[in-house]
């Protein structure tokens, strides 16, 4: 940073390159922020458990968000002021992220809003959230319960219902459409189309084999959309034509339309071919409409150029690992955040988060997380031990930080820290590890001499 203050105050660096510069030193220094927590506990403080033999901090002093796990996660993308949570027992907790008085060292935020437990809220899950993209006035929320619902952001009751009849993994709607088409993802082989204006869900994409597990529409076209399922084939759909799809993407075609001439001499046929060697669970856009990337059972993320319809061969190693059938999508860095010729993939990788160069596939970042591997969810069910994974990832418009869910109903904050702070908060921990383990070795010697003044008593039977 002097180095940068130094060439921008003798005027041989622009503004904007400072500003770049700079965002990109932030971005390769996100850390956790075990400091900033997300309590909707009411008080209840959650067990967690290490494994014999693995290294991992107690966060007997940690706080839950959802008390059965935390399934999914969106912020608005107008203010980056509201963030949404869905936990596994159907509850829905609004975050004011502008409440805190000490966003960058100690806050404890509190639900600014929670869903009622009435007739018309969800019965199982939330699968997935998304603030409506013109307003965050309104957001929409899939479940288990075969349901999709839209919410009133200032009440936090529900505007309109739809029942698809099955399983909704997920559903999207497109950023920049004149169109109000929600686009769902179901364990139907056929993309629901519901439309909002006229309430009606009857319109269907069909061409999968299997379920679709995640849809996304394209931020340059308003009328393009892109799904994957559990056939492995990745789609692309104009929802304006009726005789199905218009291809699929071919992991083993690296040329596309194009050909080996770039007029279509030995072009592959877009009517088949398989994105992924199993399941594909995650498809998202590249800001620029450009790109496409997806991720797989395969344990692979794959990026497409959309415009040849080709494997892009971006190659992430065999570090990736995928293996659930809920919906897993990478995070994708906004541009504005870093220089123009960076390009961040941010991956929920189950127990760390992985930061990667979307194209050449460099790992540039592992972001492993805080405490326990085992933990304690409750539910309807009663108490479980759970293995901790992370289930979602959102990145805050506006800021240079990010939010990770947790399956043991915890949320995490990641932004730009320095080594003296992350030291300073480790030493922390430590301190509160060793208060912990003398009050053990406290207790146990209060044990054991009890036991041994019992023991030294003759008891005589009559």
């Amino acid at each position: 940073m002097p180095h940068n203050l130094l060439a921008r105050a003798s005027g041989t660096l622009s503004q904007r390159s400072f500003e770049q510069a700079e965002t990109s030193n932030l971005l390769h220094s996100i850390e956790a922020a075990p400091a900033i927590r997300f309590d909707g506990s009411d008080g209840r403080i959650p067990v967690t458990h290490n494994r014999p033999g693995e290294v991992g901090d107690v966060e007997k002093h940690a706080v839950w968000a959802h008390r059965a796990g935390v399934n999914c996660l969106t912020i608005d993308r107008f203010e980056g002021r509201y963030m949404l949570s869905g936990g596994s027992d159907s509850s829905l907790l609004l975050w004011d992220l502008q409440s805190a008085s000490d966003a960058l060292n100690h806050y404890t935020y509190k639900p600014a809003a929670k869903a009622s437990k009435a007739s018309s809220s969800h019965k199982f899950g939330i699968t997935h959230l998304s603030f409506y993209p013109f307003d965050s006035l309104a957001f929409l929320s899939s479940s288990y319960d075969h349901t999709l619902k839209v919410y009133a952001t200032e009440t936090f009751t529900t505007s309109a219902s739809f029942d698809l009849g099955s399983v909704v993994y997920g559903h999207a709607l497109s950023p920049i459409a004149d169109h109000l088409l929600v686009a769902c993802a179901t364990q139907h082989p056929a993309i629901r189309l519901v439309d909002l204006r006229s309430g009606a869900s009857a319109h269907a994409l069909a061409g999968h084999h299997g379920a679709v597990l995640s849809v996304a529409w394209s931020p340059k076209d308003e009328y393009l959309l892109a799904s994957c399922g559990s056939d492995g084939t990745v789609r692309l759909w104009d929802i304006r034509r009726s005789a199905g799809s218009l291809g699929l993407l071919d992991l083993e075609d690296s040329v596309g339309l194009g050909g080996e001439d770039g007029l279509g001499k030995n072009a592959r046929s877009r009517d088949r071919g398989k994105a992924h060697v199993g399941a594909c669970n995650g498809v998202v856009w590249k800001d620029d409409g450009e790109f496409l990337v997806t991720t797989g059972h395969d344990e692979r993320v794959r990026v497409w150029n959309i415009g040849m319809g080709s494997n892009a061969l971006s190659h992430f190693g065999p570090i990736i690992k995928n293996t659930h059938l809920s919906t897993l999508s990478p995070l994708l860095v906004p541009r504005i955040a870093g220089r123009p010729n960076e390009n961040f993939m941010v991956y929920p990788n189950e127990k760390d988060i992985l930061m990667f160069d979307l194209f050449e596939g460099t790992l540039l970042k592992r972001l492993r997380i805080p405490g326990a591997v085992i933990a304690q969810a409750s539910g309807s069910a009663g108490q479980r031990n759970i293995k901790t994974r992370i289930t979602a990832l959102a990145w805050r418009a506006g800021d240079i930080e990010m939010y990770s869910t947790h399956s043991d109903g915890v949320i995490r904050a990641w932004k730009p820290r320095s080594k003296i702070e992350v030291k300073l908060d480790r030493e922390d921990i430590e301190n509160i590890v060793d208060s912990e383990d003398n009050e053990r070795k406290r207790k146990r010697e209060a044990l054991d001499e009890i036991f041994r003044d019992l023991t030294k008593q003759k008891i005589t039977f009559t």
